[in-house]
């Protein structure tokens, strides 16, 4: 019995000490120290000319200091299926970026687009941890014309574009090796086929802003918060207490 308590003490050290490792973890945010090459304070004026320009500009950056996927955002939307409204969210890459909004695509049957089609909101945040940004765009959610679709699509690798085709997305399947029999299936069904159709239920959608908060760390954890607020096509622009 002593052994056993012992045993019992010493995971639950261990577990603290991990848990103490994780409180300890923390950066002490700068500018220059994350190599922006931009040693300044965001600052207002950095969105006079519109939201886009500056977010697009960022994800520039974020690719000239060789982060991975730096269009990468995590997508957050409404589900309804236990009941009552629960935040699901999972990270899709931004595929167009215009004042308009944001563009992604997906499986409009997935769970995602189930969610879309009963709660047409979203919010997507962009991150780029190697210069301590991040922007948050929130807003209602459109499908984009087919035509817009259909453009991007031949723009796809053929093997994505098999693999839209041979995946139900967010249903369930019994082992990989299942899905490499579908996707073997789908190839040879479109061997002979040189410029493969658009699935019909896949397509994109376009995440229209009323909000935009751009975030840039400092030190002390008095980091940076610019908001952009659209209002029937006005910008208003304030700054936010970290």
């Amino acid at each position: 019995m002593r052994d056993l308590d012992n045993l019992s003490r010493g995971r639950q050290a261990a577990e603290y000490a991990a848990t103490a490792d994780l409180a300890a973890m923390r950066v002490d945010y700068g500018v220059a120290h994350f190599g922006s090459g931009e040693d300044t304070d965001l600052d207002e004026t950095w969105v006079a000319g519109g939201w886009e320009p500056l977010l697009r500009h960022w994800i520039e950056q974020a690719t000239a200091v060789g982060a991975a996927e730096p269009n990468a955002m995590v997508l957050a939307t409404v589900s309804l299926a236990s009941g009552s409204p629960r935040p699901v969210s999972r990270t899709v890459l931004c595929k167009g970026l215009s004042p308009e909004g944001v563009t992604f695509y997906t499986n409009y049957d997935s769970a995602k687009g189930g969610q879309l089609a009963e709660i047409p909101f979203a919010a997507a945040t962009f991150l780029w941890p190697a210069l301590g940004r991040q922007i948050h765009v929130r807003g209602p959610v459109d499908k984009v014309p087919n035509e817009v679709t259909s453009v991007y699509w031949r723009s796809r690798p053929r093997d994505s574009q098999l693999g839209a085709w041979a995946s139900h997305q967010s249903r369930p399947i019994g082992s990989r090796a299942e899905m490499d029999r579908v996707l073997a299936e789908t190839t040879a069904r479109f061997a002979d086929v040189d410029d493969i159709p658009v699935p019909p239920q896949w397509g994109g959608y376009l995440l229209r802003p009323d909000e935009v908060e751009f975030w840039q760390g400092r030190r002390g954890r008095l980091h940076n918060r610019i908001r952009v607020r659209i209002d029937a096509g006005r910008q208003i622009v304030d700054r936010l207490q970290p």
